[in-house]
């Protein structure tokens, strides 16, 4: 139990940092600029939200098949198969979590006041000190909210991953699949204290998350 409650956490780690740097960029230019193509880029990433998780982990599991062009180019670069691997969980996870971290982060980018943007321009900063110098700063509470539900949905992961890690342990058997695994061979009392854990996990990154949204709130308020 504590084997793959460690490979969960490690995997909403890994997975949250990567989403951040992703989502970031990808946040200020769906909140800011216009193209073409930009309503099919909302939906694509989006399409988590709604897609079943074995369909998108059965997708992913194509992708990075060892005969694939993404599985052999990762066999290749380093000598392992990324399907039914910790980086191939780590893959799939990125792109289920990727509307977790987007969307808060586009509505904090949005919620900013258009003067303070306006008054940037008049001071002519160019994008990238607008970006680190106003937006990120500006910006905290939607990065831990974003943050915080990356992490907790990684950890609830059980169709994507078991569809691209299986269950091998000490690999990619990750909580859920152990607690599901728990249940079948009525492991009653590990599966308790298992679902317990993670419970608790899931309570504490909600309440950070409306803890942030209602100081958000009195902010607004006081503006």
């Amino acid at each position: 139990m504590f084997e793959s409650l460690m490979i969960s956490l490690q995997l909403a780690f890994v997975t949250t940092s990567i989403l951040l740097l992703i989502a970031l960029p990808l946040a200020y230019l769906l909140a800011y600029r216009s193209f073409v193509g930009r309503t099919a880029l909302e939906v694509v990433v989006a399409l988590p939200l709604v897609l079943p998780p074995t369909v998108l982990g059965y997708y992913v599991l194509m992708m990075i098949a060892p005969h694939s062009p993404l599985g052999l180019l990762w066999q290749r670069l380093f000598d392992s198969s990324l399907a039914f691997s910790f980086s191939g969980m780590v893959f799939a996870s990125v792109l289920y979590s990727l509307p977790f971290a987007v969307q808060p982060l586009q509505q904090a980018f949005r919620a900013i006041p258009k003067r303070w943007l306006e008054m940037a321009e008049t001071e002519g900063l160019n994008v990238k000190q607008l970006f680190f110098q106003l937006l990120l700063p500006a910006s905290k509470g939607g990065i831990l909210v974003a943050s915080a539900l990356t992490f907790a949905h990684t950890m609830g992961e059980f169709g994507v991953v078991l569809m691209v890690g299986g269950s091998i342990p000490g690999e990619t058997k990750v909580a859920s699949i152990a607690l599901f695994e728990m249940v079948e061979m009525q492991q009653q009392s590990d599966a308790w204290l298992l679902a317990l854990v993670l419970l608790a996990i899931s309570f504490v990154m909600l309440s950070l998350v409306y803890s942030v949204n209602q100081l958000g709130a009195q902010r607004l308020m006081h503006r």
